[in-house]
Order: structure tokens, then sequence, then C-alpha cells
């Protein structure tokens, strides 16, 4: 690390860094501490402090997000336990098809998924059309925010305690029972307790998930007077009296809720540490399900219904509708939403455009960048490579709002000569420091898997950190850097929050018209682009991991 090129290729990771997590982050505290720091000013500190903690708003929108948080948290545990334990335990009929419909929710945007509510439960809606029976009243209600959440996040808590009991097996409760103990006792003091970090990390991270959470709450929460502190900060931004103060200290609050429920994991995790002691568990056999078979089914088929073929079924239904007062009939049904996007219908092929150019964009950013931190941690010994592991890491638990008004205050300034606010770079920005943490981990991953002795066999050889990075790790990590950049690339692309505050004048993602033509009644062409937007960042992905399978590069 002596040599000119490598000091130059850690100076620009670490001014990479710097500007897309903590320039942003550094504004924020500056604009709550200094209301007048937009105009280049430190007069007055805290002096908006009494007057945003004196309002009775902020203490309602914040108890209204951690009671949204909490219910979402339970409500996903009461929904996707017991469906993890029949799956881990038991012989469970098509069991491979059940993860596959439970991994769908997680292709479909939150707020895609709650417009396709909307549409399913609304007076004279699909399921008023089929069934003859709608539940608005309950859907745009504080219930009805968190049903949606909660089937759109429970696979969190599915997959992670499904495959923490898969790991943990029966065997242990299969001794119990020897003893004499009952089936549910033996699951509750013993495989269930070997569950716990898992359980315990999923539930947090749901959490986590559910406070800074956009879509949902504002698309069914504002027609019921229900407000967070995700919808109340977009308003502070966006509704005329601009308060940048009080939407740095909303999400100075926000961040706070996220980041202690990150804390508390951790702490959950060290201090509830259950290990086996007799080696590496083997798993017993799975139990037949037997009378309670069908049961488990019914269960399943209506977490799947409900979790994925609703949405869907709308998504598509609307979509294909010509006219949504037509209803559900054949003369009503065809492709002509599809072929108004074709055609730049209100700007829709632009949108589309715009938007997978910026998952390119944000792709190779965080890509490039998450690589480097992720090889200064794994392979070195800097004294600093803690902070850059802080670096990449703290985007995990900031909300994306958080970022967007951080990136606002941090770039709408006059202190800088140039600027990237009101160009597309500066979504780019906004979407790399929400999206990070995936490709440091994977490149974490990757490096901690890969011995010294190659790395070290081109430095006697002379190479250079940078001939040593492009020639040999680079081709080594590739294939989990592109399941990274691959993820990056689906979520950036129809990314909502943060494009709704920072997107440039004139300048229309997927999410932005998705939800703008839904407020102004083109309803069937903003499924239409919803549809588009998951059959191509859903294909995508799966083209390029076939082809690399196909290479030899498996990039799972």
């Amino acid at each position: 690390m002596s040599n000119a090129p490598s000091r130059l290729i850690l100076t620009g990771t670490i001014t990479a860094l710097a500007v897309v997590v903590a320039l942003p982050l550094l504004f924020i505290v500056l604009q709550a501490v200094f209301p007048a720091i937009g105009a280049n000013s430190l007069a007055n500190p805290f002096g908006r402090f009494p007057a945003v903690f004196s309002d009775p708003l902020l203490f309602r929108l914040t108890g209204n997000t951690i009671l949204l948080g909490l219910c979402v948290v339970a409500g996903c545990a009461v929904l996707a336990v017991p469906l993890a334990a029949i799956r881990a335990l038991f012989r469970l009929p098509f069991a491979p098809l059940w993860d596959l419909l439970f991994l769908i929710p997680f292709m479909i945007p939150p707020y895609i998924a709650a417009l396709g509510w909307i549409m399913t439960l609304q007076p004279r809606g699909f399921a008023q059309q089929l069934l003859g029976l709608h539940a608005g009243p309950f859907l745009f209600s504080f219930g009805g925010v968190v049903f949606v959440m909660v089937l759109n996040i429970f696979p969190v808590v599915y997959f992670a305690v499904s495959r923490t009991l898969e790991a943990v097996g029966g065997r242990y409760g299969e001794v119990a029972r020897v003893f004499g103990a009952t089936p549910w006792r033996a699951f509750r003091r013993i495989t269930l307790p070997l569950a716990t970090p898992g359980l315990a990390a999923s539930l947090l991270i749901v959490f986590a998930l559910a406070v800074e959470e956009y879509g949902t709450p504002a698309a069914l929460g504002a027609r019921s007077g229900f407000y967070v502190l995700v919808t109340g900060i977009e308003q502070k931004v966006s509704d005329w009296p601009i308060d940048l103060s009080a939407a740095s200290w909303m999400s100075l609050i926000l961040m706070g809720l996220s980041l202690t429920a990150f804390w508390v994991q951790l702490k959950i995790l060290a201090r509830r540490n259950y290990e086996t002691v007799g080696g590496k568990p083997q798993s017993a056999p799975k139990r037949e399900l037997g009378p309670w078979k069908y049961p488990a089914l019914a269960l399943f088929g209506l977490a799947a219904l409900l979790g994925t073929g609703t949405p869907l079924f709308a998504i598509f239904a609307a979509a294909l509708s010509r006219t949504l007062s037509g209803g559900l009939v054949w003369s009503n049904l065809g492709f002509g939403n599809f072929l108004g996007i074709l055609d730049n219908q209100a700007d829709a092929l632009t949108a589309l455009g715009t938007s997978l150019s910026l998952g390119i964009g944000t792709a190779v950013v965080t890509g490039l960048v998450g690589t480097m931190a992720a090889y200064f941690v794994v392979r070195t010994r800097l004294p600093g490579r803690q902070v850059l592991d802080a670096l990449t890491i703290l985007p995990n638990a900031i909300p994306g709002i958080v970022v967007a008004v951080g990136v606002i205050l941090a770039w709408n300034n006059p202190l800088w000569p140039v600027s990237p606010y009101n160009t597309p770079w500066i979504l780019v920005l906004a979407y790399s420091c929400i999206l990070l943490p995936y490709p440091v981990r994977y490149a974490n991953a990757a490096f901690r898997q890969l011995g010294e002795n190659v790395e070290l066999a081109a430095r006697v050889c002379g190479a250079t950190l940078g001939t040593t990075l492009r020639r040999i790790l680079f081709p080594l990590i590739a294939p989990s850097m592109i399941a990274a950049m691959l993820l990056v690339f689906a979520v950036a692309s129809r990314e909502l929050v943060a494009t709704i505050l920072v997107a440039p004048v004139g300048t229309s993602t997927v999410a932005t018209f998705i939800w703008k033509e839904f407020e102004q009644g083109s309803v069937g062409l903003g499924m239409a682009m919803s549809a588009t937007a998951i059959l191509i960042t859903t294909t995508i992905p799966v083209l390029v991991t076939l082809i690399m399978r196909k290479m030899g590069k498996d990039p799972a």
C-alpha cells in the first residue's frame, strides 16, 4: 500500500464513500442544528429545536410510526413463524413451489402491491366484481396499512426462520420427546430457542423496513388521516411552506428508530446465543403432517393467494383492461395499455428508459465503490478500515427518505461551484447510498473466500495493486459482484421515495410515472407500466444468470 497507485485507489474509495454516504448525513445534522445553513450561515444554532419539538404533530407521527412498526412485526410473526416451522420440520407437499411463490413479493415493490390492493378491495373493485364484496373502509385505515405491509414483508421472517430451523434440525426436539415432552413443549423449549437468532434478526429487519416504507402509508393511510414520519418528512420537503429544519429533525428521529432496531438485534444475538454442544446438528428425518396435511396446505395456499396471487392478478387485470368501468369481461380486455407504453403515451417509454439507465448507472457505481471498500476492509490492515466498514454498512439502517433529504440538503447549496442537483446524477447518488450495502456484502464474502496466495504471488512478481485487482481479483469475484449488481439494478430501477423528492424537474421514472398515472386516474396505463417493470427487472437478472451458468460462472 505504499506506492502511488495504491494510495490513489484508496483516496478515491474514501472520497466516493464520503460523497455518497457521509455528506448527506452530515448535512442533515447541520440543517437540524443550524437552520440558516442553506444560506451559509451558522447563526442561531438549535433555533428551530423548541418549535419543532413543541409541535404535537411530531409526537403523533413518531407514535404512529412506532405503532405501525410493532404491529407489522407482530403480524409477520403470527403469519410467518407457523409457515416456517411447518416448512422446516415436516414433509410439506410442493415445498419448493411455496418457496418460489413467497419469493415473488420481493419482486413487487410495496407501492405497486398497495395500488394492486386498492384495485382489488375498493368499491366496485375486482373483489366486488368477482365475489360481490369490497373492503374499502378496512383497506383505507390503519388496519389496512398493516395488512398490506405484512403481506409484503412476511417472507423476510419466513425464509430466515425456516432456514434456521432446518439448520438446527429436529433431532433435539425428538430427544426431548423421548424424555416425555409433548411436541409443543419440545418445540417451545428446544427447537424455537435454537432458532432465536434468526427469528430476532428477521423481526427487527421487518421493523426497520416498516418504519421506513413510504408507498403503502402514502397510498392507504392518507385517506384515513393516518400519517407517519415518512409521509410527514415528504410533506415538509414538498409542500409550501417548506420546512427543511423540521424535515431534518424528523429524519434524525426516523434514523434513530432504524439504528435502534439494528442495535437491539446485535444485543439479542450477543446475549441470547443458543449453541449446540454435540458438534454439527444432524437433522432428523422430517415428520409427516398426518391429518394436518390439508390444513397446512390450506394455510400455505391462503398466504400465497394473499401475498402473491392477489397483487399480481390486480396488476395484470388492470393493465389489460381497456377501461376500469368496463369491468372484468373479455370484451374489455386487450393490450392497449401496453401498446400505449410502446407508443410513448404520456412519455411512458421515456420514463422506462430513464429508470433502466439509472439502474445500470447505480449498479456500476455501487459495484465499483463497494468492491474497493470491501477489499480495503477485508484484505488490508489499514488503521482506518473500520471507518470504511461503518460507512458501507450505515446505509443499511438509514431509511431511503432520510437519504433523499440528506442529498437535497447537501447538494442544493450555493457553497458548491458545481453540483449534481437537478440533474439525473443526483438520483444516482441517492440510489447509490441506499443500495451500497448489497455489493459490499457480496464483495466481503467473495474476498474472504479467496486465499491470499494468488495476490501475494502477483505482488512478488511486481504487479501493482491496480494490476492485481484488474487481472486477478476482479475476475475471480466477478460472479458474486454481477449477482449483487443485478440486485441493485432491479431495486434502483423501481425506487419511489427518493425519486419523488430529488428527481430533477421534468424527469420521469417508472416509479413516478406509475404514481402520477394512478393519481390522475389513468390506472390502466400505470398498471401496464408496473407489469412491464416487474417483468423487465425480473427477466434481465434471470437471463444474465442463465447465460453465466452456461459459461460456467455461477453468479449465485
